[in-house]
């Protein structure tokens, strides 16, 4: 234990399928869902057990729910099938959702939610075989259950994942939906004739049109991605608020953390040319609220607030090693603000429809995901401020933690910060980043990322331990 080892015993394995299937049709991907690479996300939720149920009991309850989540989630419980030009599309067939059950020789406050490679990973997150969502629930040794998805990208955003999760939750509680999703395509075609804006060809690139892989770059380097997760204090974020403003710009709260990430991972860069190298940082924009209608409320508006599916874009800047790390961490957040400020327009999304149309059927890709180059350190940043922590409450209480799990495989790093589950307003920090990378912002900024520990959250009240 004081290596964290413990063993997982896989005692159960099902599909859980939709109460009400719907009869089966094609649903097919959006021009958005078309940009992500084939990637599996992991979600988990860490539980108390309060009220000392059963575990069966407990697993019944997530099964029953699940079943009826999936009459309006149904595209989780189908399966992805290529069409006849190669483009994934969902069959609607109603396979269902893997369903494993789980117990692991650990108790709750001994998991080391720090380093996720260790207690996570390939433990308590479940691996997607088959089918679009796998799910595994996972008995502790004090009583307490790890519940954790592991869900298709091409297939669903955070966001949509987060409408689902709460979706179960109020099912598993017998409450009503407080969301219905849609999966209208429609509200996602492109325009005829389509509009390209020129910048979008410095942001995605057809697969075809690829790089090859950069020489040296292989599975043998020393400095390899791992993943953990820290937390950052309210009083630390207002912090870089105040530092990052400037002649009255004010910043938001991502813009000033980004700006302070992008000085940490430019200084980690070690090389004998590394003042002229530069540094790339991607931050994921959700386009929902840019797509809809500002001026009055209209159907359209209405449905994307509640679209299934991706709707996403990843607009990065670039800039030299030795100016992120030698100006102010005001020009820095300036810099993130100015390439952010093309892509939060409705102008921007649909420019990347048009963008896909013209390229299909060559899917297209993310240039700071797949490029990986020499010219220096790249790294992603994705919001999970939306993530409902506290809303995932199956009827034996919010989660005591909750975070997301994303070693995406890309060359790129990639953070996701969440609100911590007490809503006090610290933040949750998801890496997955360089060891080297870790290394450095550990020794250099201990003061702002703090490892997670069952302590830092049991001093919030959480009631963890007893």
């Amino acid at each position: 234990m004081a290596r964290g080892e413990f063993k997982v015993t896989m005692s159960k394995q099902e599909v859980v399928a939709a109460a009400m299937p719907l009869q089966e049709h094609w649903l097919p991907l959006s021009n958005l869902d078309l940009l992500l690479p084939p990637l599996d996300v992991g979600v988990f939720f860490c539980y108390n057990n309060k009220q000392s149920m059963s575990f069966g009991s407990m697993v019944g309850v997530l099964k029953k729910a699940m079943a009826q989540a999936l009459v309006t989630f149904y595209a989780f419980s189908g399966e992805v099938v290529l069409n006849s030009v190669g483009e994934p599309e969902i069959l609607c067939n109603n396979r269902g959702v893997d369903f494993t059950e789980a117990f692991a020789d650990v108790e709750l406050k001994e998991l080391n939610l720090y380093d996720p490679d260790e207690s996570i990973e390939g433990k308590l997150v479940p691996n997607k075989n088959q089918g679009i969502l796998a799910v595994q629930a996972t008995e502790l040794k004090c009583g307490g259950i790890v519940v954790a998805c592991t869900f298709d990208h091409r297939i669903a955003d955070a966001y949509s994942t987060n409408m689902f999760l709460v979706s179960w939750a109020e099912m598993a509680q017998s409450k009503s939906l407080t969301i219905h999703p849609t999966f209208r395509r429609s509200l996602l075609n492109p325009r005829r004739p389509g509009h390209i804006d020129p910048s979008l060809n410095n942001m995605y690139v057809p697969v075809t049109a690829l790089p090859p892989p950069s020489k040296g770059s292989t599975t043998d380097d020393h400095d390899h991605l791992i993943s953990r997760i820290y937390y950052v204090t309210a009083e630390q974020l207002k912090n870089f608020k105040d530092l990052a403003t400037s002649n009255g710009c004010k910043r938001t709260k991502l813009e000033c953390f980004c700006a302070f990430l992008w000085k940490m991972v430019a200084k980690s860069e070690t090389s004998n040319d590394r003042a002229q190298k530069i540094c790339k940082m991607g931050i994921v924009v959700d386009g929902r609220r840019r797509l809809r209608d500002r001026n009055y409320q209209n159907d359209h508006s209405t449905l994307m607030a509640t679209y299934f599916g991706n709707v996403l874009s990843i607009p990065f800047g670039g800039e030299k090693v030795e100016d992120l790390t030698k100006k102010p961490l005001n020009w820095v957040a300036e810099e993130v603000h100015n390439f952010l400020e093309c892509a939060v327009t409705k102008e921007h999304f649909l420019g990347l429809i048009d963008w896909v149309e013209a390229h299909r059927p060559v899917p297209g890709l993310a240039k700071i995901y797949g490029c990986g180059s020499d010219e220096g350190p790249d790294f992603v940043v994705s919001s999970g401020q939306r993530f409902p922590v506290s809303k995932v409450d199956f009827g034996w209480g919010s989660p005591v933690f909750g975070s997301y799990h994303f070693p995406w495989g890309g060359n790129a790093g990639y953070v996701m910060p969440m609100p911590s589950p007490v809503g006090n307003g610290d933040w949750i920090v998801y890496m997955h980043m360089l060891k080297g990378q870790i290394e450095l912002i550990e020794k250099e900024a201990a003061h702002v990322l703090k490892p997670l520990t069952f302590d830092y959250l049991d001093q919030l009240n959480l009631d963890i331990i007893k």
